[in-house]
C-alpha cells in the first residue's frame, strides 16, 4: 500500500454523496487495506450515556473505504494517479505515474 497518512485522495468509487470527494487520510489500516478518510463514508453511531458523556446521543463517524476505492489526487494538475516508487538520490521517493512528479 502506497498511500500515507496525510495524502490527499479522490474518492473514485462509491457512494453517490461520496464519490468524487478530495479529501486526506485520517488513518491507514494495512492488515485490512483500507483507509480512514476525512468527511467520508460517515454512519451515524448510537451511544449510550456514559461518565464521560453523560447524555448519550447520536454521533456521526468516519468509517473504513478499501484502498481500491480511492486514488491519490494531484493539487497542481487536478488529477488523480496511481502510484510508483523511484530511487532518487539513494532514497526511495513516491511519483505520480501519469505525470512522473514527485508526490
Amino acid at each position: 500500500m502506497r498511500l500515507k497518512t496525510g495524502d490527499t485522495v479522490k474518492v473514485v468509487t462509491g457512494s453517490r454523496k461520496d464519490k468524487g470527494t478530495v479529501a486526506e487520510i485520517i488513518k491507514v489500516i494495512p492488515h485490512k487495506n483500507q483507509v480512514l478518510v476525512e468527511g467520508v463514508n460517515l454512519k451515524k453511531k448510537h451511544l449510550k450515556p456514559s461518565q464521560i458523556n453523560p447524555d448519550g446521543g447520536i454521533i456521526e463517524k468516519e468509517m473504513p473505504v478499501d484502498v481500491s476505492n480511492v486514488m491519490a489526487y494531484d493539487k497542481k494538475t487536478k488529477s488523480v494517479s496511481r502510484l510508483g516508487i523511484e530511487i532518487k538520490d539513494g532514497k526511495k521517493v513516491r511519483i505520480f505515474k501519469k505525470t512522473g512528479k514527485e508526490y
